[in-house]
């Protein structure tokens, strides 16, 4: 099923509008920088709090697919628990229904992998995001709609937020 709203189900609706740091997509993972501004989420598996995505510029007649400028200010949902968002799933990804997701360190979501660390290392209690609602390949081979051009073959995916 196609989406044209990156909230597919909101229990919650914590909206703020932040100015845009660097071009960003909605639907893309983002954290608040020292600037107060919105940015991509940068680090791969680290704790994401609170969960933020960009949403479309409805209010300007935007789309899913038009990007937010540096400067511009950009609508960001902070969802819930049970809210389901429609992220992006970064290239090379192929998950399946039920797999959790994470940062891949650039805005868009990987497949998560489980700490292997020791007792002396801490771990990363909040680096997952949710779970694919799909069945989604975003592998080089994989055909199927894509996120235009300089984005390759980043797929949108639904995701029950954690």
């Amino acid at each position: 099923m196609a989406y044209n709203t990156i909230k597919i189900t909101k229990h919650s609706d914590v909206i703020m509008e932040l100015e845009a740091h660097e071009t960003i997509y909605p639907g893309s993972l983002v954290k608040l920088n020292s600037d107060n501004e919105v940015a991509l989420h940068t680090t791969t598996g680290s704790n994401v709090i609170p969960v933020m995505f960009v949403l479309e510029d409805e209010l300007q007649g935007r789309g899913i697919d038009t990007p937010y400028a540096a400067g511009d200010m950009a609508q960001v949902w902070i969802p819930g628990r049970g809210d389901i968002v429609l992220g992006i799933l970064a290239d090379g990804q192929d998950v399946s229904i039920g797999d959790v997701l994470e940062s891949n360190g650039a805005g868009f979501l990987i497949a998560h992998v489980a700490d292997v660390g020791d007792s002396t290392t801490g771990t990363v209690q909040d680096a997952t995001i949710g779970i694919s609602l799909v069945d989604l390949d975003a592998s080089a081979d994989s055909s199927g709609q894509d996120m235009g051009a300089g984005y390759g073959i980043n797929k949108r995916i639904p995701v029950l937020i954690k």
